[in-house]
């Protein structure tokens, strides 16, 4: 792996693909280089978190944290934790974030609820993490 991620790259890890490409093609439009990727396929074996790491070198991740919360959180902070993301930056969204946060504690998440939901919110955050 490069010795510091990409500082233009973004990764977004969702279970949805119509969210995925939402995502990708707002934080495109915005000038950052997006790459996709579905969390049941990290979590199943299916795809090798490390190794997509060491092929796309993101900055920021962009993780959903979606039912089951509790279970799909603890993923997360396994991710958060490895010795894989050190140096990386994370943007959380999810569906309800009033249950994951009864879950889990306070949270920093974005909520996305519906279709439109604001994908403005995702791009401000992005932003403010490549400057973390």
């Amino acid at each position: 792996m490069s010795s510091a991620p990409d500082p233009n790259v973004v990764a977004i890890i969702n279970s949805n693909e119509d969210i995925v490409e939402a995502i990708r093609l707002i934080l495109g439009d915005a000038g950052f280089v997006t790459v996709g990727a579905h969390l049941v396929d990290f979590k199943k074996g299916r795809q090798d978190f490390v190794a997509f790491l060491r092929e796309h070198n993101p900055r920021v991740l962009v993780i959903d944290i979606a039912p089951p919360y509790e279970e799909n959180w603890n993923f997360f902070q396994l991710l958060k934790n490895s010795e894989a993301t050190k140096g990386r930056q994370f943007v959380l969204t999810t569906t309800n974030r009033k249950v994951l946060e009864e879950l889990v504690g306070k949270t920093v998440s974005i909520e996305l609820v519906g279709k439109p939901f604001d994908l403005d919110e995702i791009v401000k955050a992005v932003e403010k993490m490549m400057k973390a």
